[in-house]
């Protein structure tokens, strides 16, 4: 697990965004707002640990995808630092028929992954045919091998958590399921439904 300051201008408030699997900060890159941004990525494991955030008034989680249960397998043993917390079409149980992705899907994905399939996969996060992307096929498939053999997450309650209802990588009734008695906001867009939005706040 890596963790790289995208934007860091001695702001008040910091937001953590623990984002999704092969997919980097790009998605996010056109929101605007005064807080500084702290990306993580690559689950392969979970030993790393966040910078002092100690100089921030607040200190904001955003988790997406894969990130929500990397989150949450990643804060457990640890002290909470997040004043809020806001989840984004991602699962506490990731490979779950019922409440994440399917098994059969996900394990086809891990078998098949090559960089014509992930063009599809692309595709299918942000609802459109992207331009090709250099993958490390290999790194990129030990990680879901990891997010498999972590498993399901500890529970947690967010503040906040978005649902797209075009959401081709995790089924939306699965979310629906997932996070049933918590706070969620439908949103019509596809997986990656960021380019709904132009400020981080509006995500909170």
């Amino acid at each position: 697990m890596k963790f790289r300051w995208l934007k860091q201008d001695q702001a008040a408030e910091a937001i953590v965004v623990f984002g999704g699997w092969a997919v980097g900060p790009e998605v996010f890159w056109h929101l605007n707002g005064p807080q500084d941004i702290l990306f993580a990525s690559d689950y392969s494991s979970l030993d790393a640990d966040l910078p002092d955030l100690s100089s921030y008034r607040r200190v904001s989680l955003l988790a997406w995808s894969f990130g929500v249960a990397a989150y949450a397998h990643w804060q457990q043993g640890r002290p909470d630092p997040f004043q809020r917390k806001v989840a984004v079409n991602g699962s506490l149980q990731p490979v779950n028929r019922g409440a994440g992705i399917p098994p059969a899907v996900f394990r086809k994905t891990v078998e098949t992954l090559s960089l014509e399939t992930y063009q599809g996969f692309l595709a299918r996060v942000f609802g459109a045919a992207q331009e090709a992307q250099p993958l490390d096929v290999e790194a990129r498939r030990g990680e879901l091998l990891a997010v498999e053999r972590r498993g399901d997450a500890p529970q947690m309650r967010f503040g906040r958590v978005w649902v797209s209802t075009g959401d081709k990588i995790f089924p939306s009734a699965n979310l629906q399921r997932a996070w049933a008695g918590q706070n969620v906001s439908a949103i019509d867009a596809p997986h990656a439904p960021f380019d709904r939005f132009s400020d981080w706040e509006a995500l909170f």
